[in-house]
């Protein structure tokens, strides 16, 4: 995928250009949906790690801006993935992920409102319910072997894709063609019925195959609806290099713990579609290790793979302990949970020479892995509304992290790297202290 592949480079482009300019504000301001420790100095040259606590739309800064949207987008892909599964599978948790889908709808309207104005909102919000609707109808004609049922619901989503173009082009006064628009969101709607026909049709690798792609699209969508929103002038903040790795970073976390939630609910849908959720954590655990190789190197990116790789393991050994009804294997899982943060913690202070607080990491991985395993602990007592809040609550947390740890890494490897191509080998990696 575009993005996800073209992550290194972006790393080492970023990398120089802060030695060539010095560090960027747009890379330090605060992000909604990310850590707020992020918009002033570390003190003493730390820097804290919190969850996430959602701003007032009405109060975002450009950068939080995009970083709400970006946040909301990617979501609603995989709310409306799950929803529409729901209707194939006939799954419990199908009225949890209905509220959820319409809570999010509900938070991209106020954040439109503030973007784009009430009326252009509103607008907005009846489309994108109406898309919904549409993405709903598809899924249960496909539940359905409906083929007419899922003829209608198709040719109501190209509609809906003209009709979305049309009003971006009007709320954005032009800054954004229909014609640009209206493909974003038919490439949208293309890919979620791909992946509930790849579902229906138990072709799991598939089905999460594209539903990680449709997430990486609508994410990194965020970025253009919030840039058509600001004049030129503050629009030129949104190209800034660290501003890009900030949401690389971001969309390939909260992507991480979204995995790990699918692999957790694929263990009580049976094995096939467990190792299909899988194989895509793998995926993305590979893309984040490219990614800390372009900043670190290759043997610290392999200390980390391993270390990540630990901490994969030991969230799904504790997901098989909750499915198995296994007390002490849970109890064995939490033990190596504890020592992977621990592990993972000190690698991160390490690599960015104590620009973070070692207690404040553990404890923010520590969090992220109690979200996780409160999760799948709901998920099994089939409390489906909170196992869909802490889904929420561990998606914001992640953002935060992913925030303040890339602005810790940009403040530590500023000052000695080298500038130009040539100096890094044509392009690799920032030379690192041994």
């Amino acid at each position: 995928m575009r993005v996800r592949t073209g992550l290194v480079a972006l790393v080492t482009f970023v990398l120089a250009a802060q030695v060539a300019h010095g560090p960027s504000t747009a890379g330090r301001s605060s992000t909604t949906g990310r850590s707020s420790s992020a918009a002033s100095p570390p003190a003493a040259g730390r820097h804290a790690i919190h969850a996430a606590v959602p701003a007032a739309a009405a109060k975002a800064s450009p950068a939080q801006l995009r970083a709400q949207f970006e946040q909301l987008l990617g979501q609603h892909t995989l709310h409306a993935v799950r929803l529409m599964r729901s209707a194939v599978s006939a799954g419990p948790d199908r009225q949890a992920a209905a509220a959820s889908l319409q809570q999010n709808t509900d938070a991209l309207h106020e954040l439109v409102a503030s973007a784009y104005g009430g009326v252009q909102a509103d607008r907005f919000k009846q489309l994108w319910q109406d898309h919904i609707a549409d993405l709903s109808s598809y899924a249960n004609g496909a539940a359905n072997k409906d083929e007419s049922a899922k003829q209608a619901a198709r040719a109501a989503l190209m509609a809906y894709c003209d009709a979305h173009g049309a009003w971006f082009a009007g709320a954005s006064k032009g800054r954004v063609l229909a014609s640009d628009a209206a493909g974003g969101v038919r490439m949208h709607v293309e890919e979620l019925m791909s992946q509930v026909d790849a579902y229906a049709a138990r072709d799991y690798d598939q089905a999460y195959r594209i539903e990680r792609e449709a997430y990486e699209h609508m994410f990194t969508a965020g970025a253009t609806l919030a840039k058509a929103s600001v004049t030129p002038e503050l629009a030129v903040g949104f190209d800034a290099p660290p501003e890009k790795l900030r949401s690389a970073f971001a969309m390939l976390l909260g992507e991480h713990l979204e995995l790990i939630i699918d692999a957790q609910r694929g263990t009580f849908a049976g094995s096939p579609e467990f190792e299909a959720a899988a194989a895509q954590v793998n995926a993305n655990t590979t893309a984040l290790t490219q990614a800390m190789g372009a900043i670190v190197g290759p043997r610290r990116a392999a200390e980390f793979q391993s270390a990540w790789a630990d901490h994969v393991e030991g969230l799904m050994a504790y997901t098989a302990a909750v499915a198995g009804g296994d007390g002490a294997g849970k109890a064995s899982a939490e033990k190596r949970l504890n020592r992977s943060a621990v592990a993972l913690a000190v690698y991160f202070v390490r690599i960015v020479r104590s620009q973070l607080n070692p207690v404040s990491v553990t404890g923010a991985l520590t969090m992220h892995d109690r979200h996780l395993t409160d999760h799948v602990d709901a998920y099994a007592a089939k409390d489906y509304d909170r196992a869909h809040q802490m889904e929420l609550e561990g998606y914001q947390q992640m953002l935060g992290v992913a925030d303040t740890l890339v602005g810790a890494i940009q403040r530590t490897v500023q000052p000695g790297l080298p500038v130009g191509g040539s100096q890094t080998g044509g392009g690799g990696t920032a030379p690192w202290p041994r």
